[in-house]
């Protein structure tokens, strides 16, 4: 009988031994593969039903939100909102059943859900309750109504707006276009919103990723802020530096010329250069600089380096590429005005005009302002932090005086922008060749700036992106860009926007 009972529990323990080790093996070993089956939809479906806080923007609009279906009892029971429709989709991103989540929606998703260490030790009092809502709230730096005003002044064309608070890195507009709305997908069926996102990934200018922050572009004249930077830095340019008055220069290692801008003769000190956007004075200068002096300068200013922002895959900013540029000596003089292989990201070039406002200091560029827990209580709040000092104060401060020269100096690119109420401000324009043999007319057209001239708050970049420039209608900066820049900065300063409430930042 003894012999039996022995059998038995031997056989009962194996079993569960047995079953222990399937269970593990499931549920432990196999845990990401079971997650990652598109056919498992339980854990998905449960993390979609758990009550997820809101995203709002700086001024107080909410920008993504969750509530109730209309089937309480059906297995989807809340869906997900995007009452700004495109206006901050790059920023938010999607939270969806069947797609996942990008952007904002999964950077922080565990603080949307309650899911953070801390807010679960706050809860720990409602554990026992089966209604728990932990969910917490994502405030933006970003401003709904300049988002508006950005998306006005783009006025459908194909390009970016970024403006950043100097002092801080706060990101209070970021917009670009072509942009998306995630209305049209989230909370579709499979079938529509596969065919959506299809459509959107294979659209032109490719809309499902933000262009201010997220891709770049050739700079143009631009460009040449980073270069005088570097100059000065080095001791190679200072105000009292001439340039000859020419139409063209061959640089070492060809006998191809460098022109200025539609062959113009141009030349004179510094101020004037700069303030005329001469292209042969920037090239003789990164020349003059060197590979190694020119590589290390752009590095200094962040190139080459993912942008710190708090949004996943941002882009990093290039030179280009530098192997063996010792042997390509007039490849490095036109990178020193902005073409070639230069390519920036427009949230970079809002940076590149905030430092030398700052005083020679580049901030780190942050979305999200802070987060709160169910209750409002504070979880975190983003403190400024300086990303680069690529230039001293001195030096950034005769970058303001150059940059002056190019919205108040004879003969400056953006001497025909003037903002409301005398406002004064700095900036540098950009018209970037994009040498393509079929279109050789087509061009990125630019502006960076900051304001006010005597206490500098904002900093902006302006791209619109592949237009066609001719003879009779030329396509330029100050031209293009410039009007964009003058609305943005007119409603932040003397506009309406200039006595917008903000949440206590």
């Amino acid at each position: 009988m003894n012999r039996q009972i022995r059998q038995l529990a031997l056989a009962l323990m194996t079993c569960y031994l047995v079953l222990f080790v399937a269970l593990n093996y499931w549920q432990v070993g196999q845990e990401e593969e079971l997650n990652a089956n598109v056919e498992n939809t339980r854990a998905v479906r449960r993390e979609f039903n758990k009550a997820r806080g809101p995203i709002i923007t700086a001024d107080g609009i909410i920008a993504a939100q969750s509530t109730a279906t209309d089937d309480p009892d059906g297995d989807i029971q809340r869906r997900r909102e995007y009452p700004t429709g495109d206006l901050l989709s790059h920023l938010t991103g999607y939270f969806t059943l069947n797609f996942g989540s990008t952007q904002i929606e999964r950077e922080y998703g565990d603080v949307l859900t309650g899911s953070t260490t801390e807010q679960q030790i706050r809860s720990l009092g409602d554990l026992l309750s089966s209604e728990v809502d932990n969910s917490g709230t994502v405030q933006l730096a970003v401003r709904h109504d300049l988002q508006q005003v950005a998306k006005f002044l783009l006025a459908g064309r194909t390009g970016s707006i970024a403006v950043i608070e100097v002092d801080t890195g706060a990101v209070r507009a970021l917009y670009s276009n072509p942009t998306y709305d995630p209305g049209v997908f989230v909370d579709q069926p499979f079938e529509e919103a596969q065919e959506a996102i299809i459509e959107l990934q294979n659209a032109d200018g490719e809309p499902l990723l933000s262009g201010a922050y997220q891709q770049r572009f050739m700079p143009g004249s631009t460009f040449k802020v980073i270069t005088t930077g570097i100059g000065l830095e080095s001791g190679v340019l200072s105000l009292d530096s001439e340039f000859a008055r020419e139409t063209e220069w061959v640089p070492p290692q060809t006998d191809d010329p460098i022109q200025n801008y539609r062959g113009s003769q141009c030349g004179g000190d510094l101020a004037e250069v700069f303030r005329r956007s001469c292209n042969i004075p920037f090239a003789q200068t990164a020349v003059f600089l060197g590979p190694e002096q020119m590589v290390a300068g752009t590095e200094a200013w962040g190139l080459g380096e993912p942008l710190p922002i708090d949004l996943p895959r941002p882009a990093a900013s290039t030179f280009g590429n530098t192997d063996d540029l010792d042997q390509q000596l007039p490849l490095l003089a036109i990178r020193g005005f902005g073409q070639n292989e230069d390519q920036m990201v427009p949230l970079h070039m809002a940076m590149v005009a905030g430092t030398v406002a700052n005083g020679g200091r580049m901030m780190s560029p942050y979305v999200v302002e802070a987060t709160y827990d169910h209750d409002g209580r504070v979880l975190d709040r983003t403190e400024p932090s300086v990303w680069k000092t690529p230039i001293s104060p001195g030096n950034a401060a005769i970058l303001t005086e150059l940059m002056t020269g190019v919205t108040e100096g004879d003969r400056g690119t953006a001497g025909s922008v003037r903002l409301d109420g005398g406002v004064r401000f700095a900036a540098k324009t950009g018209t970037a060749q994009l040498g393509i043999v079929d279109n050789p007319d087509l061009v990125h057209a630019w502006m960076i700036a900051f304001a006010p001239l005597e206490a500098p708050k904002y900093a902006i970049a302006v791209v619109l992106t592949d237009l066609q420039s001719t003879l009779a209608d030329a396509a330029t900066g100050g031209r293009e860009a410039g009007p964009v820049v003058k609305g943005m900065l007119d409603y932040l300063l003397t506009g309406d926007g200039a006595n917008a409430e903000l949440a206590d930042g």
